[in-house]
């Protein structure tokens, strides 16, 4: 449902969604003495509500979002948590405050054993897709443009080659941030591949990958074909999927990622 419903630029179920998996997994289920398992492979979901509210730009939500009470039982929340903060600090243009969620961040990957799981995947390799966007966003915000995109790029690669699960264990795909970011700086070519990719409109990704007709990258499609010449005929057809999108969100769309100050 959660997954769903942000793909359909839909907060509010999404968000119920990511609250009624926290209000699950409290200690009293994870550290059940006989069964370690369930904070091995469980922990990750209660960290979910991060995803949604970077997802949609809550970043005050975001900040102000107490840290989990037990770093040592949700240590993959807790990381979770200075990534979401570590990216709002940098959007909102709080450079320091972001660079030390960054600190916080690596630090709290040190707690994490290398046998916890994030879904299927090692959490420690799905938490690099955290760190790469997190220090993507970080230098594009200080002005550092290029090596913030290079930071992005690694982030979809990583996230392209995690271990397949249903839905996917990173939740907020890398390359609508990398695509916003990208068309800030009108380099409308690279962003147009990011977000073809990202559609399923060529055959450079895994089938099961691709987010076929999604608000978000279609709106930055619209954005890329509406610059290019010779591409009237297409910018008609994506804008009309895209009015057919926004017709279903509960929150306006202004971007494929919040993350774009324009």
């Amino acid at each position: 449902m959660m997954y769903t419903c942000m793909f359909l630029g839909q907060f509010s179920p999404a968000m119920a969604a990511a609250e009624e998996m926290c209000n699950t997994l409290t200690k009293n289920v994870l550290e059940v003495p006989d069964k370690p398992f369930l904070a091995m492979t469980m922990e990750g979901y209660y960290s979910m509500k991060m995803h949604v509210l970077v997802r949609f730009g809550k970043w005050r939500e975001i900040i102000d979002t107490p840290m989990p009470d037990d770093p040592a039982l949700y240590c993959v929340s807790t990381a979770m948590h200075h990534y979401a903060k570590g990216v709002s600090y940098a959007a909102l243009g709080q450079i320091e405050n972001a660079e030390q969620q960054q600190v916080w961040f690596y630090e709290s990957l040190n707690r994490i054993p290398k046998s916890r799981k994030f879904f299927n995947n090692p959490a420690l390799e799905t938490l690099g897709i955290a760190e790469n966007m997190l220090n993507g966003e970080l230098e594009y915000h200080k002005g550092n443009h290029e090596s913030g995109y290079q930071h992005l790029r690694k982030s979809v690669e990583l996230n392209d080659n995690l271990h397949y699960s249903e839905p996917w264990a990173w939740m907020h795909p890398p390359r609508h941030a990398l695509g916003a970011l990208l068309l800030e700086q009108k380099h409308f070519d690279e962003a147009e591949a990011v977000y073809r990719t990202d559609l399923g409109m060529n055959p450079n990704h895994q089938r099961c990958s691709h987010h076929i007709d999604n608000v978000w990258a279609l709106h930055g499609l619209a954005e890329c074909l509406k610059q290019r010449e010779n591409a009237s005929d297409e910018f008609s057809e994506i804008t009309e999927k895209l009015q057919q999108a926004l017709k279903k969100v509960d929150t306006p769309i202004t971007s494929s990622c919040c993350c774009r100050k324009r």
